[in-house]
């Protein structure tokens, strides 16, 4: 299996309900398709009176309804919504405007 495969694997089989359950940027294995998936085993296990804490980059994972997400910006920690995540805003920003961005980032200085 591969590593994604693997830790989906672990995430369906091995994870009960009622947990605690800790996760460091779990999206790193999984494709975006798969995030979605992750989504609705989070759903599960929540509805089993589990309680998951994520660090994440994913504005899929983040979008799950009712969660709290917390930003460290300047040395502190603030409740922020979906929306003002730097996440949403740059996945948002790139996808709206995928050449003019592509433009930027590839050019080249001469």
């Amino acid at each position: 299996m591969s590593h994604g495969e693997s830790f989906f694997t672990l995430l369906n089989e091995r994870l009960l309900g009622g947990g605690l359950y800790l996760f460091d940027e779990p999206e790193a294995a999984l494709s975006p398709t798969r995030q979605m998936a992750m989504l609705t085993r989070i759903h599960e296990l929540v509805l089993d009176a589990s309680q998951l804490i994520i660090a994440t980059h994913s504005p899929i994972l983040m979008a799950y309804p009712g969660a709290t997400i917390l930003e460290i910006a300047d040395g502190e920690l603030r409740r922020v919504s979906y929306e003002e995540t730097e996440h949403y805003k740059v996945t948002k920003q790139f996808f709206a405007q995928r050449e003019r961005m592509l433009r930027i980032l590839l050019a080249r200085d001469e």
